[in-house]
């Protein structure tokens, strides 16, 4: 099942035309979406670095959760909204872009990890968040976590970049992985 023919009536809405062709709403949303990706991120960047031992140590974990997450939230909340927006103004072109596609898969574990951890080994984290390197399992919860955050990041810059873009002649396995119709498709 394709998501394009949803992804093309989309395109078509006059608000989505209205927010692509728009001279200063699009590029106001994308620098909303990327400041509060720095928010969010620096906010999980600590929590994460305390998780790994690597920073704040002597600080409780239970408390660096208590002060970054007011901000994460905040950050994450405007990032999901000017995502959806940014999405909305070119639905199809992110639709078949690669790098969205790994955005979206990074997205899914990052959020995965972090529902792991406060559902897991965080409900114990009386007994540890005062020792100076968490378990192993809060240590891994935080690497993956500054992994996917970094494969969020690096995935969606590259969403810019028209490498295979389904205008253009390309192998088949991108022809699939971008979910290019088949009219579009082109074999090189």
């Amino acid at each position: 099942m394709s998501l394009l023919p949803f992804c093309e009536w989309l395109a078509s809405t006059s608000g989505s035309i209205a927010l692509h062709e728009s001279l200063y709403m699009y590029p106001l949303i994308e620098s909303a979406h990327v400041l509060t990706l720095c928010l969010f991120v620096g906010m999980t960047m600590v929590l994460d670095l305390r998780l790994t031992g690597l920073a704040l140590r002597r600080i409780p974990v239970r408390e660096v959760v208590e002060r970054t997450q007011p901000w994460m939230f905040l950050g994450f909340a405007i990032m999901v909204i000017t995502g959806v927006l940014l999405f909305y103004a070119i639905p199809v072109r992110s639709y078949q872009n690669i790098f969205f596609r790994l955005k979206v898969v990074f997205l899914v574990l990052a959020g995965l990890n972090a529902l792991l951890f406060h559902t897991g080994i965080f409900q114990n984290a009386s007994s540890w968040e005062r020792d100076p390197a968490p378990p192993a399992r809060a240590r891994l919860a935080g690497v993956l976590s500054l992994a996917l955050w970094a494969g969020v990041i690096v995935a969606g810059r590259m969403i810019a970049y028209n490498w295979f873009d389904c205008d253009k002649p390309q192998p088949r396995w991108v022809q699939i992985a971008t979910g290019c119709s088949y009219e579009q498709r082109q074999e090189p």
